[in-house]
């Protein structure tokens, strides 16, 4: 277990992410899935009140639904339920009138009283960034939010929110959730991670598995070639790098008996500052892969190695 920054947020370092649910998984296979995650010990479950607006028919907030409605027919002990705001095709940007509203609407879906962490999902450029900060507080303050976060936020953003934060005596954000994982790494290195180290945040990366290029079943840059909806996400990292990558995770998970993506997210968990990779699942058996990443330990030659072969440069292009 690990505890997400300053917060009282013990989570197991691994959190189920909500994107699938009421898209590639339907209802029913949603609950499958999370009773299984439940089952295996996890307890941190992501999603976003945006989730799956995307899809045709759907108006955004599927996911939140379909887990409130898994929350109510099974009432788990102990879950950590994060949420975000501003993607929603009601409720886009962060102003103070706008993520109160959200918030409002995630609580009645999830049919929860507090959303235990709830992000900023987006930056708002259209609101000073004041007014969003305040926004947060005032949340916390009046018992419908726990813990404040940001995701997709630049380190510079970060930082000022901090600041005003700081100096206003709001609650502070715990975490942050960036795009990170094995082959998308300078960015979140050299910038988001130095802050997080400075300010005690800790990293919720998404896209932990790269769209499921990670898993290792996508080697063609050709997404027609795989029949799933996710396929061009994971087809775009199948470069000559990105298939190095992928044979080094190989002869790693070998050596211990473990999946491709068991590797991966172990790798991303041993990474500064990171607390919980967020991975998904379309499917029940999809699962225990997931989990074991939380019980893998890589040695650290085995870190050294994935590290050499994935970070960018000259010769790994």
């Amino acid at each position: 277990m690990t505890v997400l920054g300053h917060s009282d947020l013990d989570v197991l370092p691994l959190a189920l992410g909500g994107n699938v649910f009421g898209w590639t998984a339907d209802r029913d296979a949603s609950f499958e899935i999370l009773d299984a995650f439940v089952a295996g010990g996890g307890n941190f479950i992501d999603t976003a009140d945006g989730y799956s607006a995307w899809v045709p028919g759907n108006s955004g907030g599927e996911s939140e639904t379909i887990i409130g409605e898994w929350l109510a027919s099974r009432k788990p002990r102990g879950l950590t339920i994060a949420t975000k705001v501003s993607s929603h095709p009601e409720f886009r940007g962060l102003s103070a009138k706008n993520i109160r509203a959200a918030a409002e609407a995630s609580l009645n879906r999830l049919g929860v009283e507090s959303i235990d962490l709830y992000y900023a999902h987006f930056d708002d450029a259209a609101t000073p960034l004041e007014d969003t900060v305040a926004a947060f507080g005032q949340l916390v303050d009046d018992g419908l939010v726990r813990h404040i976060a940001v995701s997709n936020y630049s380190a510079d953003r970060i930082r000022s929110w901090i600041e005003i934060a700081q100096d206003a005596g709001i609650a502070l954000p715990v975490a942050v959730q960036p795009h990170y994982n094995i082959v998308h790494r300078n960015d979140v290195e050299e910038h988001i991670i130095p802050v997080a180290e400075e300010f005690g945040l800790s990293l919720v990366p998404y896209y932990a598995l790269a769209s499921g290029f990670l898993t290792g079943k996508y080697r063609s840059t050709d997404a027609t070639t795989v029949n799933s909806p996710r396929a061009g996400g994971a087809s775009k990292y199948a470069t000559e790098h990105g298939l190095r990558v992928i044979a080094e995770l190989e002869n790693v998970a070998a050596a211990h008996g473990a999946s491709v993506a068991a590797v991966a997210l172990a790798w991303l968990r041993e990474q500064p500052t990171v607390a919980a990779p967020i991975a998904s699942a379309s499917r029940v058996e999809q699962v225990a892969d997931l989990l074991a990443s939380t019980a893998l330990e890589l040695t650290a030659d085995e870190l050294g190695a994935v590290d050499s072969v994935s970070e960018w440069s000259p010769a790994n292009v």
